[in-house]
């Protein structure tokens, strides 16, 4: 046993001196960049994700909800940093500004200009205003009794008042001239050598009744009346009177408004071989419908005219306004028609210049059509163009008389079929800054007559323009033009013995195109004093809105105003 023991620590011994010569020998190895050998012992290392073997559930599985009550305890909060009563801070004392209700205006210029005008109004109530105004011009031209004179006066006042307002004017009008015409016969020889005096007096009055708006009840009637009266004559013996009464009633329900408007116009025109009734009488019932983007009107007009003559006739009365893009481009249109009265007080305006036993009959609007587009871009642009299509009978002109020629006749269109005007019109507005405003106006007409050669004295294109600039505070200027395309009447070639009875010939001549520009500044001084300027028919031309009577030239007149 002895002998297995020392065979085995022999054996033993052998291998450790081998494995201890291996260290040695691979210790002597040299070291290279190409290889590196590290040697540790293993240690086993588990990362903490796999140490833990359970996800977390995400689900609540809570058995068990408490209930919550809270009490809220209403305590006061001082803050005493913050709002509190103002004290007023006493100012010392100022005038304030007046406001100046009342003007006055004087002038003078060539042609023996001499222009004053007055207007005068009170405001010391909220709900109440009362005023009147006082104006005067006369001019004298280098023709003989070339004279023009213009005359008002007038009052005026307006109460508001918690469901109706009123309003009411009472006036006189004054318009003198002559009939300065100058004719020649085919010598040469002047037929008007004593130009006969003309003068129109207007005594009138108009009043109104309307309600107010209510704002409690917008669904509410509203209506409103009217009364215009006025008393009419010329130098001769035409003399024209008439009272006016009108009125409407408007119901809303709902997106609907039901209403009429109804008139009365009794008139009586006399000269010095006639006497007429010329009344007229009007019922317009219509339903609206309106909605966001349109509005839609539908009806009938019907008409009666009654005196020395009668007849009755129901037009349609229809209208569309369509919001293309609210605010900016609407289109409209529509189709009525109605009986226009023809009155010696309108047609004496227009030319004052009228024979005696001059003829009245009302035009007829047949049918007028029209349609077009309108809007505004903001406060700063807005325009209106308008196509429209007329149907007209017994369509009036102004003729030179045959044996007075300086004087007009009206004579009517007749035929058997009524005449049309095909027309267009645009209007525009333009604020370019505060400063600058300009504005304008454009017609042209087509007429397409039954008997009569041409539309005598109706152009078919006609152009009005306006600015205004204000160039400081102190300083502003503004200016007018007017264009007119020529327009047509008859003239007569009367015999060298005026006893002959051969009756004048007539032809048609041509009133050429006129374009008359007027401007005219004005310097505040002071806030109650001003100095003003103005130039009208600056190009000078004695043009002829009617045949034998030309404007005046180149007018300048100036003079200061009053505020107070």
């Amino acid at each position: 046993m002895l002998n297995r023991y020392l065979f085995t620590v022999f054996f033993s011994g052998i291998l450790l001196a081998g494995y201890a010569q291996q260290e040695e020998r691979r210790d002597e190895r040299p070291a290279t960049i190409d290889s590196i050998d590290v040697v540790r012992d293993y240690r086993p290392i588990l990362a903490d994700a796999v140490k833990i073997r359970r996800s977390p559930d995400m689900t609540n599985k809570r058995e068990y909800q408490p209930k919550l009550t809270y009490n809220v305890l209403d305590k006061k909060l001082d803050i005493t940093t913050g709002t509190k009563q103002l004290t007023i801070q006493e100012m010392p004392f100022t005038r304030m500004e007046d406001l100046t209700n009342n003007y006055v205006k004087i002038g003078a210029g060539n042609f023996g200009t001499l222009l004053g005008e007055a207007y005068f109004s009170t405001d010391q109530f909220v709900d109440t205003r009362i005023g009147g105004y006082v104006k005067h011009l006369n001019q004298k031209g280098s023709l003989e009794e070339q004279t023009f004179s213009q005359q008002q006066i007038g009052v005026f006042g307006r109460r508001i008042f918690d469901q109706i307002t009123l309003n009411g004017e009472l006036g006189f009008n004054r318009y003198a001239t002559h009939f300065y015409g100058v004719v020649n016969d085919t010598l040469g020889m002047n037929m008007n050598p004593n130009p006969a005096r003309q003068a129109f007096n207007d005594i009138y009055f108009t009043g109104e009744l309307t309600s107010n708006f209510e704002e409690n009840d917008p669904d509410a009637i509203s209506y409103s009346l009217k009364a215009d009266a006025y008393a009419y004559s010329n130098a001769f013996q035409a003399k024209e009177n008439s009272v006016a009464l009108g009125g409407y009633v408007n119901k809303r329900i709902n997106a609907f408004n039901i209403g009429a408007n109804i008139s009365g116009d009794f008139t009586t025109v006399e000269d010095a071989s006639y006497r007429l009734g010329n009344n007229i009488a009007r019922l317009n019932p219509y339903i609206r419908f309106q909605g966001t983007n349109y509005n839609i009107t539908l009806g009938a007009n019907f008409v009666a005219e009654f005196g020395d003559s009668s007849r009755t006739n129901i037009f349609p009365s229809a209208e569309i306004d369509f919001a293309l893009v609210p605010q900016f481009a609407h289109l409209f249109g529509g189709i009525n028609g109605d009986v226009n009265k023809t009155s010696l007080r309108e047609l004496s305006k227009e030319n004052p210049w009228l024979s005696e036993d001059i003829s009245i009959r009302n035009s007829l609007d047949r049918m007028h059509v029209f349609g077009g587009i309108k809007g505004n871009a903001g406060a700063t642009f807005g325009y209106k163009v308008q196509a429209f299509y007329k149907r007209i009978e017994s369509m009036p002109f102004y003729m030179n008389s045959p044996y007075s020629p300086y004087a007009f006749d009206v004579i009517y269109e007749s035929g058997e079929d009524a005449s049309t005007i095909v027309g267009l019109e645009g209007e525009v507005n333009v604020r370019v800054s505060e400063t600058v405003s300009l504005g304008g106006k454009v017609n042209f007409n087509e007429f397409d007559l039954q008997n009569e050669e041409e539309a005598w004295f109706l152009p078919k294109m006609r152009i009005a323009a306006n600015t205004r600039i204000n160039i400081s505070d102190k300083v502003y200027v503004d200016g007018e033009l007017l264009f007119q395309g020529q327009t047509y009447g008859r003239v007569y070639d009367y015999p060298v013995d005026p006893m002959s009875p051969t009756m004048p010939t007539s032809r048609k001549v041509t009133i050429p195109t006129f374009v008359d520009i007027s401007a005219g500044a004005e310097y505040r001084a002071t806030k109650q004093i001003g100095v003003y300027i103005r130039l009208n028919n600056m190009l000078g031309t004695a043009y002829e809105r009617y045949l034998f009577y030309p404007r005046l030239g180149l007018n300048v007149i100036g003079g200061v105003n009053f505020s107070f």
